[in-house]
């Protein structure tokens, strides 16, 4: 996962740290001098580096925080919000004009950057937002990316505008707009022509576009693997495209997180959105302060309570919670957390987002391939059995161990997971009622 190397060895520092009552001036340099290699060997900037410890520095030597209660904690929180500037305070929103106006957003990035993935990634987040999204297909250079871009789009369920490859950019996108004026699309998102590195013919086309076009909104899609490199190309972009912000992709890779901590400050670019996987949903806004919580291990339980409330079935919430008052649980409530979970990222994406976790789950091998078996146990079972737990019995389990190609062992371990959920939803409904019926709302994961 992104920033796992970065992660661990500023928490260790600060472990350090946390440790020692009071902290002179040469702790703290020592500390920083630590937390310094560490983002250098992330492929943060070195200006930015440089920056950025002579900030906390500064302010962790003075106000009085080395004779403060809590030194070392001080120091963590200081670190923290210059993180916290470093990547732009606060979340930068995509402009979106009103009512009926269309929106543009030129898309634009070296090849292999993710640019058409995004594109279609970007076009089905707006489309849940209620927006009429149309995706042009403007790369005249690779057939394979008109292609992807119709197949993505029909996934996403968003009209895609596709001249082939014998006309210019400028021409398609001209036809495009006016596509997108007569049948009511208020967003169009153009995908343009990558290459391997910064040329002038590709930044001839994009300019035209620019001068030709009125554009909301030019993204640069950035590959956050390349580090330093991703650095210099949007610095090269910015210089001939007045850019709006950057979309970083593949954050979810084993990055070392250089870009997402240098580029805004190196080209004043905000970072708009993170590609976050493979799927076309792995799309989410960049938080600053979230992702600085991230980067020091403190989780980020606010990204997680967004995609709780984007994809937990509201209708089956309910449901759940008259279960609970009542201390009901089945092996089709347990299907139904399993697929919830997996709405929402896979456990090991939520284990990252719950604080301390991220530490303690260290070497544990935490992936969705782990409830396959549970899955196909449950697949197993009559419906009678799935709706009534107290059904089980050797003989049933037997067959369903068979028919799930399990070893008992495995169904047992599942009747038992099942009974303490319904042990524990008891001891809820008991709490429930001593407190006047209050409400407790969510769902209490599997693991």
């Amino acid at each position: 996962m992104a920033f796992d190397s970065l992660s661990e060895k500023l928490q260790n520092v600060f472990k350090s740290l946390r440790s020692k009552g009071r902290l002179s001036e040469e702790d703290v340099k020592v500390a920083l001098k630590e937390v310094k290699m560490a983002l250098l060997e992330a492929d943060v900037n070195f200006k930015v580096v440089k920056g950025f410890i002579s900030s906390v520095q500064e302010r962790a030597v003075g106000q009085n925080v080395l004779t403060s209660l809590t030194p070392g904690q001080t120091v963590i929180k200081i670190v923290n919000e210059e993180l916290v500037r470093l990547m732009g305070d606060e979340r930068t929103e995509l402009t979106l004009l009103p009512g009926n106006k269309i929106t543009t957003i030129m898309m634009c990035g070296l090849q292999g950057a993710g640019k058409t993935t995004m594109s279609a990634k970007l076009a089905g987040l707006l489309k849940s937002k209620g927006r009429k999204v149309l995706l042009v297909a403007a790369d005249i250079y690779r057939p394979a990316a008109i292609d992807q871009l119709t197949i993505n789009g029909e996934k996403q369920g968003v009209d895609v505008f596709s001249m082939g490859t014998k006309h210019k950019p400028l021409n398609i996108v001209k036809a495009a707009m006016e596509h997108a004026e007569k049948n009511g699309h208020n967003v169009v998102i153009i995908d343009t022509a990558g290459r391997l590195h910064v040329d002038e013919e590709m930044m001839q086309e994009l300019i035209d576009i620019e001068e030709n076009v009125e554009i909301t909104n030019t993204i640069l899609t950035v590959d956050s693997m390349t580090g330093q490199d991703a650095v210099n190309v949007a610095s090269s972009f910015n210089e001939k495209l007045p850019l709006t912000g950057v979309i970083l992709t593949k954050l979810d890779s084993d990055t070392r997180g250089g870009a997402a901590l240098s580029i805004r400050s190196v080209t004043g670019l905000p970072i708009l959105y993170s590609g976050i996987g493979e799927k076309l949903s792995d799309i989410e806004p960049f938080y600053p302060d979230r992702m600085a919580s991230r980067i020091l291990g403190m989780g980020d339980i606010l990204t997680l309570i967004d995609k709780a409330q984007e994809e937990i079935d509201e209708e089956k919430a309910k449901e759940m919670a008259k279960k609970l008052k009542k201390a009901e649980f089945d092996y089709n409530d347990f299907l139904d957390q399993i697929s919830q979970m997996k709405k929402m990222g896979g456990i090991s994406k939520i284990m990252g987002m719950i604080p301390g976790m991220g530490a303690s789950l260290k070497g544990v091998e935490l992936d969705d391939d782990m409830f396959k078996g549970v899955e196909a146990i449950i697949n197993s079972m009559t419906k009678e059995e799935r709706a009534n737990p107290q059904l089980m019995n050797p003989s049933r389990k037997k067959r369903i161990a068979a028919g799930a190609g399990v070893d008992i062992a495995d169904v047992n371990r599942l009747v038992k997971q099942v009974d303490s959920q319904k042990k524990m939803m008891k001891q809820f409904s008991g709490m429930m009622n001593q407190k006047g019926g209050k409400k407790f709302g969510g769902f209490k994961f599997p693991f």
